[in-house]
């Protein structure tokens, strides 16, 4: 038996790993020589996301589950059913801050539902993300009488509100939503959209990531779109040419007209890089079943009675899915990917994209990705021997780990990279 716990090199993922020389000392100090110690890994370092819209319900002990979205939700009765399967996969949720649910009359937002969902999610150890403070689709209509002075007034406020009051919980948000389309956005009329008429996509994205910082220096904030073009670029570039400081990329993929390759993905990649920010796949999708046809042009418009899984396209998903996490978990720049639901009831536009069939039964999807996440890419309890000077090695994929020797537990997080430490068991 030597000291090194490892799992099998994979040179796509090296940036992945840590090489940590862990020395294990006894209270006095003295290194624990030719000692056996348990290695288990606890949690991921690279953020594993999913939405956790299903289980406002559950998190606060009710019988329903309010919709904050406009994109459905699970019941509380499968929502309990859901916990089990969610966390054993996923380390960040995303959670719906969505405005005109979750402030449907001016003055009660309902902060502490929320609030009680974010501690819920903590206490099991997700990473929490709060989506998003400014976005022109499901902005309450109260603010359509208002002028833009009051206007701007008001959004500053309600991003101060939330970034402050949440502070200790929520950590990261999207800052503004999809503004490439913001100023031309036409589906129905908002508040939003008119004061970016008036004051430009630039603007509106210096209002939100100010307001939100102004409110919390420390707070990591998104700049989120779906458009994956030149445009996004051009926007990026602009918005850090006035001097607004962005933390992270964030890049949506939805994919309801069929997995877009990883010749698309290395080009977004290549594209996207070259700023120097790390890069979120916030909301990703896949189908297990027929996939929109490639003419519709807006995926809101695609309605059907009946969008079923079927087991040819839920083998496809389970294909698809190893290919773009394996993909984009070997880019150096991307630390998060994010799945936009867990299970198809109450699904976005009532198609099969969860992991989970509505009946709550986990399709090749899940049992593919769980492959990678707690497979592949994860140290299984692993029994090693400290050498002479109570050193032992762990080669494996950052995170969070646990130590074991005679009984006694230590944790520990382990950075990628090369370091030595020392614990005290």
């Amino acid at each position: 038996m030597d000291n090194v716990a490892r799992i099998t090199a994979d040179p796509r993922f090296a940036h992945r790993h840590t090489q940590s020389t862990v020395t294990v000392t006894d209270a006095a100090g003295t290194p624990l020589a030719d000692r056996e110690v348990v290695v288990e890994q606890t949690t991921h370092a690279f953020l594993f996301g999913n939405v956790g819209f299903d289980f406002v319900g559950l998190a606060n002990g009710e019988d329903t589950t309010p919709l904050y979205s406009p994109f459905g939700g699970a019941s509380v009765e499968a929502a309990r059913h859901l916990e089990p399967l969610w966390f054993d996969l996923f380390n960040q949720v995303t959670l719906p801050f969505y405005w005109r649910g979750f402030e449907p009359e001016a003055g009660r937002p309902d902060t502490t539902r929320l609030r009680r969902t974010a501690e819920w999610f903590a206490a099991r150890g997700a990473a929490t993300k709060g989506h998003p403070l400014l976005w022109h689709t499901m902005a309450p209509t109260w603010l359509l009488g208002m002028d833009d002075a009051e206007l701007e007034r008001t959004i500053r406020a309600r991003i101060a509100r939330e970034v402050t009051q949440l502070a200790d919980v929520v950590p990261t948000w999207d800052a503004i939503n999809e503004a490439v389309i913001l100023p031309v956005f036409d589906r129905e009329e908002n508040a939003v959209t008119r004061l970016a008429q008036r004051r430009g996509r630039v603007e509106m994205v210096r209002l939100a990531f100010e307001a939100a910082r102004e409110a919390n220096p420390a707070v990591t904030l998104l700049l989120n779109d779906f458009n994956l073009s030149p445009a996004y670029e051009r926007l990026i570039e602009d918005v850090l040419d006035a001097g607004v400081q962005i933390d992270v990329l964030g890049l949506q993929s939805h994919m309801h007209q069929g997995y877009r390759g990883e010749e698309f993905f290395a080009d977004v990649l290549t594209r996207f890089e070259r700023f120097g920010l790390p890069l979120h796949f916030t909301e990703n999708t896949l189908l297990s079943g027929d996939v929109m046809p490639a003419e519709v042009t807006d995926l809101n418009d695609y309605v059907v009675d009946s969008w079923p899984s079927t087991p040819q396209g839920e083998e496809r998903q389970a294909e698809e899915i190893v290919r773009h996490y394996t993909q984009l978990v070997a880019h150096p720049s991307v630390e998060c990917v994010n799945y936009w639901g867990i299970t198809d009831e109450g699904a976005w536009l009532g198609a099969p994209c969860g992991l989970v069939r509505a009946d709550g039964t986990p399709k090749p999807a899940y049992d593919a990705l769980r492959g990678l996440v707690k497979g592949a890419w994860w140290l299984a309890p692993t029994t090693v021997r400290t050498d002479d000077a109570g050193r032992v090695v762990v080669d494996a994929f950052a995170g969070d780990y646990r130590l074991t020797v005679a009984g006694a537990a230590v944790d520990v997080t382990l950075p990628a990279g090369e370091q030595a430490l020392t614990v005290t068991a």
